[in-house]
């Protein structure tokens, strides 16, 4: 039986795009337009892309991440410490894409809160088969697909400092600024991330 809430897969490539969703949102302040962000972006090369189509398409990517965040977090992000816009960073992907947000709360969390802190390519799998039973989009998905979403998924989940030495979780510590935007905003995106109930108090501002 498929699910009506079919996922979004597009990440086939890429990574958080830390660096360039600082800029493109530097750029957002600048010009107060996504469209106009997404043609400048392209126009003035601020990707340093090697082509203009991998430059259409990083910013496209980007700018669609950065379009899920309101403008107090943007102000977040090009203000804040790296550690931190990698959090909000990771919080952008998530929002977008309700398949990482599923693996980061039902695997990661999990794993994170039952104290089994390795997180392997199995791991991934055995979630993406899972899914695949109640996703079309997934079943119907190539072999190479799934390992290329499997590459992206770890390579921004090292990013994000969410995992680190090989495929090992995390526990992240959210900056009380960040805790204080993410309660304001829907606090059950606190899942996102291998964090106890009791940090996110003593992280509060």
């Amino acid at each position: 039986m498929a699910s009506n809430n079919r996922y979004r897969i597009s990440f086939t490539s890429g990574s958080l795009y830390h660096r360039e969703s600082v800029l493109l949102a530097g750029l957002f302040h600048e010009l107060g337009d996504w469209e106009s962000v997404r043609v400048e972006g392209v126009k003035r090369n601020l990707l340093q892309a090697r082509t203009e189509s991998t430059a259409k398409r990083v910013c496209r990517e980007t700018v669609a991440r950065l379009k899920t965040l309101s403008e107090e977090e943007l102000d977040f992000l090009t203000e804040g410490s790296p550690h931190d816009q990698a959090h909000i960073l990771w919080l952008a992907v998530c929002r977008l894409y309700q398949f990482v947000a599923d693996f980061a709360m039902e695997v990661i969390r999990e794993r994170f809160l039952s104290m089994k802190i390795d997180l392997t390519y199995e791991d991934f799998d055995a979630f993406f088969n899972k899914k695949s039973e109640w996703h079309d989009e997934l079943d119907q998905a190539s072999p190479s697909t799934r390992d290329k979403l499997r590459q992206v998924t770890f390579r921004m989940l090292r990013e994000a400092e969410l995992v680190i030495k090989g495929k090992t979780i995390n526990r992240v510590i959210l900056s009380p600024k960040l805790v204080g935007l993410i309660r304001q905003n829907n606090p059950d995106e606190f899942l996102y991330f291998p964090v106890f109930e009791s940090d996110i108090k003593g992280m509060s501002l």
